[in-house]
């Protein structure tokens, strides 16, 4: 069969969508699987092996890009389409399916996408409460309950360019590096404090491990926090030149903004762990099959837990059971409703450290 899937717009959630992507594969051996995705997510979508093609839909997130739709949905109209799959849940992510006149265009019910879907029902939330399970469902709206085991996303990893970043950035490859990537896309409720990667990063590097801070050009200022603090605190980073003063520490490499996505997959994948707010590159990490410490505070790993046996979600609700969690905790809102991201703020580095240790073979405990 010829499946037409409409990816999303968020890294994280293009990620998870290959739990999707790989059921599918599973039941249909045969499957010719195409994706459409925006320019923000479609890099991810090229990297999941069982995409036979990606067609990039040219427009900016949360625009309605009418024209570009049908422009793209006609073109793919030429072709057979068996099924559709709609995984964003918004009424004009079911217009292309439309346009191209896919023969079953399945999505969740909502937004008045009725006529645009002809295979959709109702979300069922309370049964549904991981984000990949509401993406499996999709394989089969027929189907009670999502099959267990749930196929976790793995992404192919370019180890050619690989080591070319590797050499090009002067980066370690012998398993003692940390990655830290303190963005996040969503909002400012869901960022660990830069004074927090600051001391893991001090940390570790203190240790002999490398440490690279990764992420988009939109965490810029949050890296440069960290790298200053950093040279603040006497520690090596690649902004300054000779011995650092803690004597024997590994450097701390600023490359936010410095790779694309792509080479941020790779590069992740080369870490020995990584330090993560509950984020694209957070689930890009799990996906690379490399250890993740991830971090959350107004988010829930209830809904969007790291997707990998060697991976820890941390937030105050896990330590000392449940004692300190927050009455408003999770919110799932961008930006924190009272102004302190104590959800976040109180995750103290200690306790992230502590649980780093049990990630790496060197010793990183506090």
């Amino acid at each position: 069969m010829n499946y037409l899937l409409i990816g999303p717009a968020w890294v994280g959630d293009m990620v998870m969508a290959h739990s999707l992507v790989r059921r599918i594969a599973q039941r249909d051996l045969a499957a010719n699987i195409h994706m459409v995705a925006p320019p923000a997510t479609a890099a991810i979508a090229e990297r999941m092996q069982e995409i036979k093609r990606v067609h990039v839909l040219a427009i900016a997130h949360g625009e309605l890009g009418l024209g570009a739709r049908w422009r793209l949905g006609r073109a793919l109209s030429t072709q057979h389409w068996d099924q559709a799959i709609v995984l964003p849940n918004s009424w004009k992510s079911a217009l292309l399916p439309w346009f191209a006149n896919a023969k079953q265009r399945t999505g969740w019910r909502g937004e008045a996408r009725y006529g645009l879907l002809n295979d959709s029902k109702p979300l069922p939330k309370a049964e549904l409460g991981l984000m990949i399970e509401r993406f499996l469902a999709l394989a089969d709206l027929g189907e009670p309950t999502v099959t267990k085991p749930y196929p976790h996303p793995t992404l192919q990893v370019d180890r050619r360019q690989q080591t070319q970043l590797i050499t090009e950035f002067g980066l370690v490859d012998n398993g003692r590096s940390i990655a830290l990537c303190p963005g996040a896309q969503f909002g400012a409720a869901k960022q660990w404090p830069a004074q927090h990667y600051a001391e893991v990063a001090i940390h570790c590097s203190a240790l002999g491990l490398q440490v690279w801070l990764l992420g988009s050009p939109a965490d810029r200022d949050i890296c440069a926090e960290i790298a200053r603090r950093c040279v603040q605190a006497g520690a090596q980073t690649d902004l300054q030149d000779g011995q650092s003063p803690l004597g024997g520490a590994a450097p701390i490499l600023d490359l936010c903004g410095r790779t694309s996505l792509l080479a941020a997959v790779d590069l992740l994948a080369a870490a020995s762990a990584v330090v993560a707010n509950d984020s694209g590159l957070m689930h890009v990490a799990c996906a690379v099959d490399t250890p993740v410490v991830a971090l959350y505070g107004s988010t829930s790993p209830k809904f969007t837990p790291p997707l990998h046996e060697q991976a820890k979600a941390i937030s105050l609700v896990t330590l000392d059971g449940g004692a300190r969690r927050l009455d408003c905790q999770p919110c799932f809102e961008r930006i924190c409703r009272f102004g302190h991201t104590n959800c976040l703020t109180e995750l103290t580095p200690k306790a992230v450290l502590h649980e780093l240790a049990q990630l790496v073979v060197r010793p990183v405990g506090p």
